[in-house]
């Protein structure tokens, strides 16, 4: 009887134990399961350093966060977004960057070309997607825009200068000098002005250049350049576009009119431009960044440069300035601000 009863229950306990062995097994299996969506889940470090405060990269910067969201990153679920503005110091982008190489960010994201050069300079084991850096280049973030050879690719927001200048004449048929403020120390202003002035000597039309080091400088420099030229220009410069109405308060004074390389400017006051939408190069950029985060090698991630650039005309302010808006112009406008 007794050894019935043992039989039994060691019958029963070998029972037992392999119903817990099938049900551990299958724990198990659930498990291993959820374990992939908690890592897709697993939240990413991203550092975005802006160098300067202004409609333009603040809407890149919107872009940027909305193009990740939309990538499956969104900042307070599976994003952790430390963002730092520079303010226009040169100093404080160094400061920035460095401080992401320390923190060791998964992914580091650099709006404007004096941003972009101090994370790629310090950081060098992360990627760094850059978003409106004028000429990659020119500014020794890329050696090959098609294929990236180090851990930096990124959007350009680089626009005809011929075209630019092509509109002005549109306005003022008769230019003959056309001043230009910019900040010698960016690289992506450098550019620009030199483009210019390429396009100029074809048209016949003198460029008068205004380079300043710091942003105290601009109304100065537009006060002294109203006094020589025909119309001002303000290329895709963030230390001069940051502080546009001290240009534009000098150029209402002397009736001299402004106009501008980003579409953000001619909405705070300037006559036109051909420009590209910053939002949308800004959601572009991080879309890009996100398929990055998602393994996309940065060496298969070509910079994207802007192809169409569209027209934007400030009536409000050519009729301040004495300029008529022919009818051709109104038909190409993607935009007529009142």
């Amino acid at each position: 009887m007794r050894r019935a009863v043992s039989m039994g229950l060691t019958a029963l306990l070998a029972f037992s134990l392999a119903a817990c062995g099938n049900q551990t097994g299958g724990q198990t299996e659930t498990s291993t399961n959820a374990a992939k969506p908690s890592e897709q889940a697993q939240t990413v470090k991203l550092g975005l350093t802006q160098f300067v405060e202004h409609p333009a990269l603040d809407a890149i910067h919107q872009g940027i966060l909305d193009g990740l969201k939309a990538s499956g990153y969104e900042e307070g679920k599976n994003l952790e977004v430390d963002y730092q503005n520079a303010h226009g110091d040169m100093n404080n982008t160094v400061s920035i960057a460095q401080k992401y190489a320390g923190d060791q960010k998964d992914l580091v994201v650099a709006i404007a070309t004096p941003s972009a050069q101090a994370a790629a300079k310090a950081i060098t084991d992360k990627p760094v997607v850059f978003s409106a850096v004028t000429d990659p280049l020119s500014a020794q973030l890329v050696s090959s825009l098609e294929k990236p050879d180090g851990n930096v690719t990124g959007t350009s927001d680089k626009v005809s200068m011929e075209q630019q200048l092509q509109l002005i004449k549109k306005f003022l048929p008769n230019l003959k000098k056309l001043g230009v403020i910019y900040t010698t120390s960016e690289v992506n202003s450098e550019v620009q002005v030199k483009d210019l002035e390429a396009a100029a000597s074809k048209e016949g039309v003198e460029i008068v250049k205004a380079g300043i080091s710091q942003l105290s400088e601009v109304q100065l420099a537009a006060s002294g350049l109203t006094a020589k030229s025909d119309a001002l220009f303000i290329p895709i410069d963030n230390t001069v576009v940051s502080s546009f109405e001290a240009v534009l308060g000098a150029a209402e004074q002397s009736k001299i009119p402004v106009f501008a390389s980003d579409t953000d400017t001619v909405k705070r006051g300037a006559v036109a431009t051909y420009g590209i939408d910053y939002y949308g190069m800004g959601k572009q950029t991080g879309e890009m960044a996100a398929k990055v985060l998602k393994g996309q090698a940065v060496a298969d991630t070509p910079v994207e440069i802007s192809k169409q650039a569209e027209l934007y005309i400030n009536e409000t302010a050519a009729e301040k300035f004495g300029l008529t808006v022919s009818e051709e112009l109104k038909q190409q406008a993607k935009e007529i601000i009142k």
